[in-house]
């Protein structure tokens, strides 16, 4: 898929890797429609890339998320790429995680993206092209403790994208996972259970949090070659990359 002049919708966009990569995919030539609960921050990022259509949307609410696409249909009349990237983290151990956080934790991780993968496919069948980006998190490839509710979402969303690739590459549409590294976010401080545990366990980690920049451009890069996953995760916790 061609970055340049491609319609690129970004869940998540009003900070972190979301921001990151509307900013490297409108960098690249595309038409970014950015999607966050955040309304005055996307119009900001919105005011700031020009070529940008921002949609205030909570993706665990169906009918939100089709009034968002259709927004985006209305104004380019096609979506070319989804990177799914709105997701929180939660961090408690087994004996602590409360019910109601990891139904909330699972409804953004793993059942949005299914929700905003379902209302964006019908468009890309009909282009007869299409490429879904969902972000994983390098936690699942360890068991940290405190990270069990988290990291099962993100395994589940692992499986899930794994069977949609399996099922879309004949519509021409790629769906492909990426996984981030420890980043330099927003995201420690806004998970649910508790947030000085996640910060500790992060430094703990004695990974140095890498730049959005970094997986907004490895974002780009599957994008544009259909690879089936990137990683940015070192080797000793499980991914691919040095350090």
């Amino acid at each position: 898929m061609d970055i340049d002049n491609a319609v690129v919708l970004v869940t998540g966009a009003s900070s972190g890797i979301g921001a990151a990569t509307a900013r490297a995919a409108s960098a690249a030539g595309a038409d970014v429609v950015l999607l966050g609960r955040r309304e005055d921050r996307l119009r900001e990022l919105a005011a700031e890339l020009g070529r940008a259509l921002p949609v205030p949307c909570d993706v665990t609410e169906r009918a939100q998320v089709e009034a968002a696409v259709q927004a985006a249909i209305d104004a380019y009349g096609r979506i070319d790429v989804l990177v799914n990237n709105a997701g929180q983290g939660l961090q408690a151990t087994v004996d602590r995680i409360d019910p109601d956080d990891f139904r909330a934790v699972l409804e953004l991780n793993l059942l949005a993206p299914l929700v905003v993968m379902q209302a964006v496919l019908p468009h890309m069948r009909r282009q007869g092209a299409g490429a879904v980006v969902n972000v994983n998190s390098g936690i699942i490839w360890a068991a940290l403790p405190g990270s069990g509710a988290y990291a099962a979402s993100k395994s589940a969303l692992q499986k899930l994208t794994e069977v949609a690739r399996a099922e879309l590459l004949a519509d021409g549409i790629t769906v492909s996972s990426m996984f981030p590294s420890i980043t330099a976010t927003e995201f420690a401080r806004t998970v649910r259970g508790s947030a000085e545990d996640a910060m500790r366990m992060e430094d703990a980690s004695g990974l140095p949090p890498q730049a959005p920049e970094r997986v907004a451009d490895a974002i780009l890069e599957l994008i544009e070659s259909g690879a089936e996953q990137a990683d940015l995760v070192p080797v000793r916790f499980g991914g691919t990359a040095g350090g």
